[in-house]
């Protein structure tokens, strides 16, 4: 697979990070249009869902050019392989997993670490994270963006982890760059209902609450 590059065009239209896990490619072959149309423009896949790397193709065929597609919880170097060759345009891990870094920036790819401590954060963006992954940001909330800022004021935070629709805009008002969601944002309830309007509905009223609307 071909390696489309990031848009950072169409993450900056919409800055959050929806987050798939443990659906089925049917589920989430029918959830993508859905995402899309909703004007959400970044998703990842992670590679622990059965059939991730398959899923990621998928999508890249249809929806290239209109999704930031990517890769979430990669662990491994195999898992990062297996990612970009299904092309994976971004790799979220949930750690700081320094030889996985390394490689996504040597290879250009944009890598979104998960750290926490004001240490690893640093240390993550020092060896040249795109953003850093701040999770699980739901121990300290907003206010704990706001005071990593206030030092690392350069350092692009995308807190995940407890982000929801009723906080959303307090963590972009503490500086976050943007925001990664899971459950709260993939509602698996309305998926496996097959409720797409009410899916529809649901991605809408997220879109709003973190424009601040």
């Amino acid at each position: 697979m071909s390696q489309r590059p990031f848009s950072w065009e169409l993450f900056t239209k919409c800055p959050i990070v929806g987050i798939v896990r443990h659906l089925t490619a049917d589920e989430v072959a029918e959830m993508l249009p859905i995402y899309l149309e909703s004007g959400l423009t970044t998703i990842e896949i992670t590679m622990n869902t059965p059939g991730a790397a398959e899923m990621i193709l998928a999508a890249q065929a249809h929806y290239s050019g209109q999704l930031n597609l990517g890769a979430g919880t990669v662990r491994t170097l195999t898992d990062l392989e297996n990612a970009l060759a299904a092309g994976a345009q971004f790799i979220v891990t949930p750690t700081l997993n320094e030889p996985i870094v390394r490689r996504c920036v040597e290879q250009g790819i944009p890598i979104f670490p998960g750290a926490f401590t004001p240490t690893e954060i640093e240390r993550a963006w020092q060896l040249g994270a795109a953003m850093v992954k701040v999770y699980p940001a739901g121990m300290f909330g907003p206010d704990y963006i706001r005071d990593i800022k206030a030092p690392l004021d350069d350092v692009k935070l995308l807190p995940t982890g407890g982000v929801n629709q009723s906080n959303m805009a307090e963590y972009r008002n503490a500086g976050a760059d943007g925001v990664g969601m899971g459950s709260q944002l993939i509602d698996k309830s309305l998926i496996q209902q097959r409720d797409w309007a009410g899916l529809k509905a649901h991605f809408l009223a997220i879109k709003r609450a973190f424009d601040g609307q």
